[in-house]
């Protein structure tokens, strides 16, 4: 008769991605210039300068856990911060990010975009679906390639 091991239990991860979301989300809804989280050695610390710097991010870690954690971490907080302001695919389909082949693109980043201008088009079963800007701001990202499949509630354009 063999006897079994229990199993061992997993490491938790050292970042909490729901927490890091979450603080990016309130960072952005108030415009905090900065947010600070300590879970024992471990601590996050989140700034906005203005609305339209970029949000630079400082996350310290034990030497130990550095290298494990460092790419996690920095992934994880951008996806928080993209996820806040950015302008998400309301349907499964095909993006475009030009009119035609040989057109310019709609925006590029900087571009100055004002409620209800034109980022980009999704073909969704031989239909093209414009998608509109929710709130003027600046063009600060295009998470999408032309002729990039994409899911629904992906991010694809981030206006700030």
């Amino acid at each position: 008769m063999t006897e079994k091991k229990p199993a061992t239990p997993a490491a938790p991860s050292p970042i909490d991605p729901h927490l890091v979301e979450t603080l990016g989300e309130i960072a952005n809804r108030l415009d905090l210039s900065e947010i600070e989280v300590a879970q024992g050695e471990l601590k996050i610390k989140v700034k906005r300068q203005s609305a339209n710097a970029a949000v630079p991010v400082a996350v310290a870690v034990p030497a130990a856990q550095q290298v494990a954690a460092a790419a996690p971490a920095n992934e994880g907080l951008q996806q928080a911060l993209i996820a806040a302001s950015a302008v998400k695919s309301p349907m499964v389909g095909t993006a475009y990010v030009r009119p035609s082949p040989e057109s310019p693109p709609f925006v590029t980043i900087g571009t100055q975009v004002k409620a209800g201008d034109k980022l980009l088009l999704i073909e969704a079963m031989k239909t093209f679906n414009e998608i509109v800007a929710p709130q003027a701001g600046t063009v600060t990202s295009i998470l999408v390639e032309d002729g990039q499949p994409v899911e629904f509630g992906q991010p694809l354009i981030v206006v700030e």
